[in-house]
This record gives C-alpha cells, structure tokens and sequence, in this order.
C-alpha cells in the first residue's frame, strides 16, 4: 500500500485491566513519533467519545504523565459498553463515525479491547472498506479473561492471574490459623472461561492454595460439589475453594442467585454473589465455618501486583499495532505467539483476521481439567507461571502509587 498520512485514535472499551494503559501507551508513543501520523487522538470512553466527537489531543500531554500509563490501571482514556448495530440494519452511528474521521483526517483507528470490542473494530473496519474511506483499523488486545481467539494469551490475563494465586496464598495462611479451622470459598471471575480461576492452581502448587477448583468449562454438580467439600473437611479439618462466576448446571443456567440480574451493553449477565451463596449451602450442610470471599475489581485492578512480562508485552502490543498499520496494514489484530528461545519463553507479535477475532471465545483446553471436573492438571500451571514473572517498576510517592494524570485536551 501507498503511504499514508493522516491522524489516528485510540480508544479503549470493555472492563479494564492493571495493564491496558500499557496497550494504549504502546499506540499513543509509538504514533507520536511517527512522521506518517498528524495528530494522536484518545477517544473519551471508547467508541462513545468517537460518536460523541470527545476527542483528546494526546500530543498536549507531559510525556512523563503518558510514560506512567505503563503502570497505571484502569482505563484512562475512559470505557464503554456501548454494542454497534449490524450497519446493514442501522448505519446511523457509522455514518457518524465517518463525519467525525473526516473532519478530523483520522486515517488510523485503533481500538484496545476484549471479545465484543473486536466485534466493534471489525463492523467499523468492514464499514469503511465498504464506503471506501482509507483509514487502517486495528484491534489491541485485553481482557484478563484470556479469551480473545488465536492469541497464545491477553495482556491483562497475566497480572490478574499473579493477583489470583498471591491472593489465594495469602486467604491460605490466614484461614489456617484457627484450630476450629474453616472452609473458604473464593469466588473469581470468568463467565464462560475459566483461565482466571484456574490461575489460583499456581498457588496450590506453592503449597497454600485450593484444594477444589471449579471453571465453567464443565457443568457444575451441587451434590458432587457438596460431597468434595465434606470429604476434603474431614481429612484436613480446612478448605479452600476457587469458583468461577460463571458455573453452571448442565442444563446452562447459572449458579449464582444474581443471574437475573442487570445486564451490560452487550446482554451478558451481570454476575456475583456465588461465593456467598455458596458458603450459606455449605454451611447448612456441614456445619463448619465457612467464609465466602469474593475478589471482583481487585483481581483487575491491582496494579501493585502487575506482572512485568504482562506490562511489557502490553506495550508490545500497542507498538506493533501503530507500526504494521503505517506499512500498510488492516483489518487486523495484534496477537501473541509463545516462542522458547534457548530453553526460556519468549512471546513475539503475529496478526489475526478481526472476522476471526470478533465473538469467539477461547476456554481453557478439556485435557488441563482433571477428570473429577474439581481441579486443573500440570499443563496449566506450565503454561501460566511464565506469563507472571517480574515486578512492576511503578512509581511511588510517599510508598504510594503515583498514577498517570492526564490533562484530557480536547481536540
């Protein structure tokens, strides 16, 4: 392709993570410093700001504000959860996203997100093709879910899976002080992949994690459940208990009490309260002690615990982004390829289809399940405990993070 000059935006869209201001970092650097592109946009919450023409001058930032992106969590650019219609339905929001592009020379757009935020980047980049505007699209990246399709892992998955077990190690000591002993229930998230509660097997393998792990690979069984926890209790007078949010029964339905609950943008159940709800059944049940502890946003947001390989490989991702769409490419996602390079991990960037990318879900394999569906084998914890080594070199004041703060000028 020809070259092409022009301005780009970059939005972020989905939960967040510990690391994807790393992503956005790696987009917005790497497009700052490149001839090819004019002006660096940030799109204020995602698709929305572009809708919503909220666009934010990236280049009237300090650059060591934007250099602390690196180990601030969270959006900073702002999220949504705001799903696009078919545009052969309504093509009333991309008819709006090409006015803004136009008025703006936006000839780059990059957007950082999980599943459904690949089928927003797909629906545009098919769109512009159609009416034929230049403008390269790129998907970056994220979800600590870890269920982007075709990609080794997600930038995200590897902090939160570093909080899970260090987590899970900690509630160990503490739930095994008491000579009464007790049975703890974690609860972690996951609606249909169960990579983040199987991240908690890292911390078995230290010696102080659960004894049962339960994913959404598998249908649930409360009397089988209910029987693991009576038998591990009478051995050890102590359990611990990993559930995913997203357990089910084999007839679909969930687990937990919450889903009929809310939902989001996208229709997906908002859900919650399993670890509560599982600790009342155990306790009527056995009657030990028991305590439901359930981690929600602080297995997305702790930055403090962030891998570096995670932080370093999420601005990877965003470079790479930024680079291959300037020589030329689009319609594509920026993956991860795990690589041995002198008997240690290595993980370099490949491209994926966004067709193939957009809704598609990738579990955690059958074969790393054991066969009493109450715990994962070896191969999991092969495959993660590279993905979670180094410590963050966050910035600290007063032994207290200090995060990015942006000026936000609008364009």
């Amino acid at each position: 392709m020809a070259e092409l000059k022009g301005a780009c935006i970059i939005g972020q869209s989905g939960g967040p993570t510990s690391v994807i201001n790393a992503s956005a970092y790696g987009v917005i650097r790497t497009a700052l410093d490149n001839p090819n592109i004019t002006n660096v946009y940030g799109a204020e919450h995602g698709i929305v700001g572009v809708l919503n023409d909220r666009l934010f001058d990236m280049g009237q930032e300090d650059p060591k504000e934007l250099e602390l992106l690196k180990f601030t969590p969270s959006s900073a650019l702002g999220s949504c959860r705001y799903k696009m219609k078919d545009p052969d339905e309504d093509d009333t929001d991309y008819k709006r996203i090409l006015e803004v592009f136009k008025k703006h020379d936006v000839r780059y757009f990059f957007y950082n997100g999980g599943n459904d935020s690949m089928d927003t980047c797909n629906k545009i980049s098919k769109y512009m093709q159609k009416v034929g505007y230049e403008c390269r699209v790129m998907g970056v990246p994220k979800t600590i879910d870890n269920d982007l399709f075709g990609t080794d892992h997600c930038p995200g998955f590897p902090s939160a899976a570093k909080y899970i077990a260090t987590s899970c190690m900690e509630v160990w000591q503490d739930a095994h002080v008491y000579d009464k002993g007790m049975v703890c229930i974690i609860e972690i998230m996951g609606r249909h992949a169960g990579w983040l509660t199987a991240a908690s097997a890292l911390a078995y393998e230290y010696g102080c994690g659960p004894d049962l792990i339960y994913l959404p690979e598998t249908d649930f069984d409360m009397e089988q459940f209910l029987a693991d926890v009576d038998r591990i209790w009478k051995e050890k007078n102590n359990v611990m208990v990993a559930v995913s949010e997203g357990i089910h029964y084999a007839d679909g339905s969930f687990v937990s009490e919450a889903k009929t609950s809310a939902t989001d943008g996208f229709g997906h159940a908002q859900l919650g309260g399993l670890a509560a709800l599982l600790a009342n059944i155990v306790k009527e049940r056995t009657g030990a002690k028991v305590r439901g502890i359930e981690l929600s946003l602080l297995q997305r947001c702790g930055a403090h615990l962030a891998s570096e390989t995670d932080i370093e490989e999420s601005f990877m991702a965003g470079k790479a982004a930024v680079e291959n769409a300037v020589a030329g490419i689009t319609d594509k996602m920026v993956a991860f390829e795990r690589e041995t390079v002198d008997g240690r991990y290595a993980c370099k960037t490949k491209l994926l289809n966004l067709t193939d990318v957009a809704n598609y879900e990738k579990k955690v394999p059958i074969e790393w399940i054991n066969d009493a569906h109450n715990g994962v084998k070896h191969e999991f914890v092969d495959y993660a405990l590279p993905l979670i080594q180094g410590e963050t070199k966050m910035v600290k004041v007063d032994s207290l993070p200090r995060f990015a703060k942006l000026k936000k000028v609008l364009a």
